[in-house]
Parts: C-alpha cells; structure tokens; sequence
C-alpha cells in the first residue's frame, strides 16, 4: 500500500501564491499518476487535475488552468501543486491521491489517498 501525507496549506490573501507537496511512501509511488482534488466547505469532492507518472501529462479543470501548475520528483517521491493568483473560491482543503491505472485524469478510480491540507483564501 501506498501512504500519501499534503502539506502547505496555510491562510493566504487573494492573489497570494501557495505550494502544496503530496509525499508518498511505499512500493510503486513513482510509477503511478497523481490527481489533486479539493473540498470546499459544504460541498463535494472536486477535481483540479492529475499528472502522469513522468510528469510528461497534466491535466487542469477550467477554474484553475493558468493559475495552478503541478509537477512531481519521483527521487523524492514527491508532486507539488503550485498555486497562483488564488481566489476566495479556492479555499478548500485539498487532497493528493494515487492510481495504479495508467493515464493524468480526473475520472479514473484514485486508489490511494492523503488526509488533506487546508487552504483558506481570504478576499
């Protein structure tokens, strides 16, 4: 089994910039595409996007294209979430997870998850 911890999330201004880190351990993490989702209070489970096993693919929601970038360093078993020009709408507490199905979607099944780390944008 794969075990994902986020961290970074923090309280910020709209407009601000954050960087999130999903670090994994266990067998196989570099081989496996990453999906970011996050919740808002009151609300579902949204996707942001995912990332290929290289890094090669990503993917991007509308709300967040331009805005966010991730990338990963499967040396340090590691993918980032960087987060620009945030708004009051992306406060949310944001998860990382993991397939072992190939392919950067946001539709596929998500096999492994983080606990989450909070995002709080203040307008």
């Amino acid at each position: 089994q794969v075990q994902l911890v986020e961290s970074g999330g923090g309280l910020v201004q709209a407009g601000d910039s954050l960087r999130l880190s999903c670090t994994a351990s266990g067998r196989g993490f570099s081989n496996y595409p990453v999906g970011w989702f996050r919740q808002a209070p009151g609300k579902g489970r949204d996707c942001v996007g995912a990332i290929s096993w290289s890094g090669g693919t990503t993917y991007y929601v509308d709300s967040v294209k331009g805005r966010f970038t991730m990338s990963r360093d499967n040396a340090k078993n590691t993918v980032y979430l960087q987060m620009d020009s945030l708004r009051s709408e992306d406060t949310a507490v944001y998860y990382c997870a993991a397939k072992r199905t190939n392919g950067a979607t946001c539709t596929a099944k998500y096999d492994y998850w983080g606990q989450g780390t909070q995002v709080a944008v203040s307008s």
